[in-house]
């Protein structure tokens, strides 16, 4: 059974900074396409980023790019999202994703088949 562990969410003041993990059980993960994506209250769910098996490319959305970072660890099996500069409007709970259908999308959820459970950020203004 696949499972997908978040960690590293927490509240911060704007332009703080925190480091998102995605670990991984039973799962190597660091071979598949694993995204982050976010969801505030009342909002959809927003692809933020994505990184490719091997770490060779990664796909940042335009509202957090050159603040937000995703990388990997291959000896941890762990994908990460360092997040600096940090706004209110980035308030959300985020969620890592794994294995990206053929022909998916980096940032359309419906296309990553295993999720974690999430984990809460919230900025301060």
């Amino acid at each position: 059974e696949v499972q997908l562990v978040e960690s590293g969410g927490g509240s911060v003041q704007a332009g703080g900074s925190l480091r998102l993990s995605c670990a991984a059980s039973g799962y190597t993960l660091t071979r598949r396409y694993v995204g982050w994506f976010r969801q505030a209250p009342g909002k959809e769910r927003e692809g933020v980023a994505t990184i490719s098996p091997g770490g060779g490319g990664t796909y940042t959305a335009d509202s957090v790019k050159g603040r937000f970072t995703i990388s990997q660890d291959n000896a941890k099996n762990t994908v990460y999202l360092q997040m600096n500069s940090l706004k209110p409007e980035d308030t959300a709970m985020y969620s890592c994703a794994a294995d990206l259908k053929y022909g998916g999308r980096w940032y359309t959820s419906t296309d990553f088949r295993y999720w974690g459970q999430g984990t809460q950020v919230t900025v301060s203004s």
